[in-house]
């Protein structure tokens, strides 16, 4: 059994091995990517991983991806219930993955596939959307690069003491705005830096960090990659930085819009190449873009609306888009132009299309998914590219995006063209996904409702 580890920094399946055998490690956790974009699985002792996991695997219970944040079993999901029984999911390890975690100890972690039991792939699953749309684009001979901007919030208040608050009252690490400071990202320093380092030794290739706006705020950005990689490596980042900052009694957090201060982003820029690593979005002696560029484009803004669901996946999602945040209200490309929903940078290798329309709460593989399935779409039925908005989107009359999680179920549920990409098992289960979240959200009393009704009704 052999693996091509993504780098230098990764485990082949036999230096896993020998690490396990010499004591080097003797966890590994299997994972996968839920609905709501968490790392979910089991640690499995390392002589067991040998013994067994290793060529069979592993198996989980299928509602793991029908149920909501809090982990209820909701009914109305096709693929599991109690009237099915709720059977079995197999994880299918995908063994260009192995990499230490480095601050765990002795641990590393796999991630993986999953299929029925029957073989078949789980079309539901959020990696299985997104392999779906890179061998699509395999298929036209293409690979799709991109990288994903994640910006966060730390605090220097507990996971554990921010839930017994009620999550009032939290301290921010950094009690000002610190976009580009380097005073701002110098306080909050050890934590990035252990952050930055640990993500090197467990294979990714890191970038740099940068205060933002918001109280707390910060970015570490990482090189983009073929976006199944970019994927897996955002959800292990996440998870790895909740991790970090719960060990040294801090908290972070990738809410989209935790308080009425800035938003959190996750601004995605992805461009098309050959499988042989040759231009597609440029056309390199004229200088400038090519028809397949200006076709994806207009395949993501086209699509844009209907594919929201997937770009902003929470009832607070919407919460970031407002005029003049940073986080985009109008449908529209520019050039370099951060008002609009897309933003198009760079020249030769280096164009590609940024989209500013997820937050920082995105599941990568949907948001991926979702963009290059657009993209694909436009190119496959050759759509004109809209003229690109000069001055400011928010003040134009292009098309708005959804304002509301419901707004943007519906437009999703009804989608011809999801349902085209997609499948409609997959609209079907999202969008039974998103009616969870809103029933829910509609039965709740939230504490806006509280403080103004109390005494004033």
């Amino acid at each position: 059994m052999s693996s091509h580890p993504r780098n230098d920094r990764m485990l082949t399946v036999e230096q896993l091995r020998q690490d396990i055998k010499g004591g080097g490690i003797d966890s590994v956790i299997l994972s996968f990517t839920d609905m709501q974009g968490r790392l979910q699985g089991k640690v499995i002792h390392g002589g067991f991983f040998l013994e067994s996991a290793l060529e069979n695997g592993s198996e989980a219970c299928n509602y793991l991806l029908a149920v909501d944040t809090e982990m209820n079993t909701v009914d109305g999901y096709a693929m599991t219930s109690w009237d099915k029984g709720y059977g079995d999911m197999e994880f299918d390890l995908d063994l260009d993955t192995i990499r230490r975690v480095p601050y765990l100890e002795k641990t590393a972690m796999i991630q993986a596939d999953l299929n029925y039991t029957s073989g078949e792939r789980v079309a539901v699953a959020p990696r299985s959307l997104l392999r779906a749309q890179q061998e699509k684009a395999a298929e036209l001979g293409f690979q799709a690069v991109a990288g994903t901007e994640l910006e966060f919030l730390i605090y220097n208040t507990s996971y554990e003491d921010a839930q017994n608050g009620s999550y009032l009252d939290l301290t921010p690490a950094n009690l000002y705005n610190v976009d580009y400071s380097i005073l701002g990202s110098m306080r909050v320093e050890p934590l990035l830096r252990d952050i930055r380092n640990t993500m090197f030794e467990a294979g990714m290739i890191v970038e740099s960090a940068k205060g933002e706006c918001n109280f707390g705020q910060h970015e570490i950005a990482f090189r983009y990659d073929d976006v199944l990689t970019t994927a897996d490596n955002h959800t292990f980042y996440k998870l790895s930085a909740k991790q970090m900052a719960a060990q040294r009694g801090k908290s972070v957090t990738f809410m989209a819009k935790p308080n009425q201060r800035d938003g959190s982003s996750c601004h995605i820029h992805m461009s098309l190449r050959g499988l042989d690593g040759s231009l597609a979005f440029w056309e390199a002696q004229e200088g400038k873009r090519s028809a397949l560029y200006d076709h994806f484009i207009a395949g993501v803004l086209a699509t844009m609306r209907e594919f929201t669901l997937f770009y902003a996946p929470n009832i607070n999602s919407y919460k970031r888009f407002a005029k003049g945040s940073f986080a985009p209200t109008a449908v529209a490309w520019g050039l370099d132009n951060r008002s609009c929903a897309v933003r198009l940078v760079g020249k030769g290798h280096s164009a590609r299309l940024e989209n500013r329309l997820p937050g920082a709460d995105a599941n990568p593989y949907l948001a991926l998914s979702a963009m290059l399935a657009g993209g694909l779409y436009g190119i496959k039925n050759q759509l004109e590219l809209p003229p690109g908005m000069e001055g400011n989107a928010y003040d134009s009359d292009a098309e708005r995006v959804p304002h509301t999680m419901t707004e943007a179920r519906d437009l999703f549920a009804n989608s011809a063209v999801a349902q085209g990409v997609f499948g409609q098992e997959v609209v079907d289960h999202y969008a039974h996904y998103a009616d969870v979240e809103i029933e829910q959200f509609n039965a709740a009393v939230t504490d806006w409702e509280v403080r103004r009704g109390f005494e004033r009704h």
